[in-house]
């Protein structure tokens, strides 16, 4: 492959659908403005928690239009088949710099906001770039990726929480960790694998996927978002060939069970009662009690509900346990992860079995791969952009879709930006007035305020948040 077919793929101009190419001409004579705007109109969640969207125009918006960018997008939609605006994207070269004559306003990043809301805007700025938010809707719809994985995340940790509040005697302490990111190679990209990866990470410490930590700390400046602990595969036990199954576990012990630490070993290559049982229960209890280490036992087929439930019963057995302040036992030295066939139904069904059995949601963790950041799709939370204003012959028109055959695409119409009820927490959409940015000061009611932020502008950041603020507002549910 040439370096200028390489090229092509960094296009800003060509990072688009083909039939935008030609949506310039197609606007009514006299535009010289159009405003729109982002929603989910529901979907598996009634909330979604805000998030990936800094990401997405840093990597996406920020390197400016060159001429031979244009060069190479006019050569490759003439092949294709579709006109090129060849003039419009000269004029952003040369008026702009290259860089994009946009403004994006949307709710602050974490922000858990209730569905059919407007979370974004984007309208142009420059009367001769009207058809440019439009153009950029490939874009800028993709951050339903990382909004959909940090809200599968974040009602997860709010099933996990509602199991640890009942059960554990330091909840708080105990959520971080309790959900870890195994989604990596499960995922279609390297790309996917950080914007999901650092989505999840709005809700956990824990994780397996490198590039959601480093996405994290390339677009939000965190430094180090997660964490992992030393765990074996099935290759580092199986290797050892079964009839040294036990050496295989009490090597992962040696090198990696000290006082305090955690040290994660799947248990199942062949027969996970008979391990724990055998060499967890008999042959290494003394050494895992003597490690002073937490042994995390990890089985990885069968009914994960039974097979859960079982191995802790097994474990119990072996290790015994305590009663805590709330009445529940919680297993000493050792713990069970469960990372197969985990989902969000699974994880309330674990729960709901062990604590039903008497056990702490203390003595779990769970693995989510593909269910994390794999299975769902724009329409998990039916994400849309849709034009709701545009300003022909200088007059703001709304802008709408109403489709006979499925109102739930009924889009909103005009401008419009986004309250929020200080004290309560409720959202509204509401109409912007004339040609205002935000909403005027003295046209909010008492009690509420504007949500919504400019945060990109003219090629330009204006507002950035850290990974922190994400954390804090997605953590207070705000």
């Amino acid at each position: 492959m040439t370096t200028h077919s390489v090229s092509y793929l960094d296009n800003p101009i060509l990072d688009t659908d083909s039939y935008k190419a030609s949506h310039w001409l197609q606007y009514p004579p006299n535009t010289d403005a159009t405003f729109f705007y982002v929603e989910s109109r529901g979907g598996t969640y009634d909330r979604t928690v805000f998030f990936g969207l800094q990401a997405v125009l840093k990597a996406r918006l920020e390197r400016p239009v060159t001429h031979a960018d244009v060069d190479e997008a006019r050569d490759f939609f003439a092949a294709h088949g579709e006109p090129f605006n060849d003039e419009g994207w000269r004029y952003i070269v040369d008026t702009h710099g290259g860089r994009l004559p946009v403004r994006v306003r949307a709710v602050p990043e974490g922000s858990v906001v209730p569905t059919h809301q407007a979370l974004v805007t984007i309208e142009s700025t420059d009367p001769r770039t009207y058809w440019l938010p439009s153009y950029l809707e490939t874009r800028l719809l993709r951050l339903w990726y990382p909004v959909t994985v940090a809200t599968t995340s974040w009602h997860a940790r709010q099933t996990i929480a509602h199991y640890l509040d009942t059960t554990s005697d330091d909840p708080v302490a105990q959520i971080p960790f309790k959900l870890h990111d195994f989604g990596a190679r499960g995922v279609s990209s390297a790309e996917s694998a950080g914007l999901g990866g650092m989505a999840h990470l709005v809700n956990f410490l824990g994780t397996d996927t490198v590039s959601g930590v480093l996405a994290a700390r390339a677009y939000y400046g965190e430094p180090m978002a997660g964490f992992s602990i030393p765990a074996a595969e099935h290759s580092t036990i199986t290797s050892w060939g079964r009839d040294h199954e036990v050496d295989a576990y009490r090597n992962m012990l040696r090198h990696f069970a000290k006082p305090g630490s955690l040290v994660a070993v799947v248990s199942d290559s062949y027969d996970i009662y008979h391990a724990i049982k055998e060499h967890w229960g008999k042959t290494l209890r003394d050494e895992v009690i003597a490690s002073g280490a937490t042994v995390v036992v990890r089985p990885d087929s069968g009914d994960p509900v039974e097979v859960v439930h079982r191995c802790v019963s097994l474990l119990d057995e072996a290790f015994g346990s305590i009663v805590n302040g709330k009445g529940y036992r919680v297993l000493n030295h050792v713990r069970v992860i469960q990372g197969d066939g985990v989902n969000p139904d699974s994880i309330r069904a674990i729960l709901e079995r062990i604590t039903t059995a008497g056990y702490s949601a203390d003595n779990l963790a769970f693995g989510m791969g593909g269910a994390l950041l794999q299975k769902l799709t724009r329409d998990t939370q039916k994400f849309a952009l849709k034009c709701s204003a545009a300003r022909v012959d200088g007059v703001w028109r709304d802008v709408w879709k109403d489709p006979v055959t499925d109102q739930g695409k009924l889009s909103k119409r005009g401008r419009m930006t986004l309250l929020r009820q200080r004290e309560s927490g409720t959202y509204r959409t509401v109409p912007l007035p004339g040609d205002a940015i935000a909403m005027p000061p003295e046209a909010i009611e008492p009690g509420w305020e504007e949500a919504m932020v400019t945060v990109w502008e003219n090629g330009e950041p204006v507002r950035e948040w850290s990974f922190a603020d994400v954390r804090e507002r997605a953590a207070a549910g705000r």
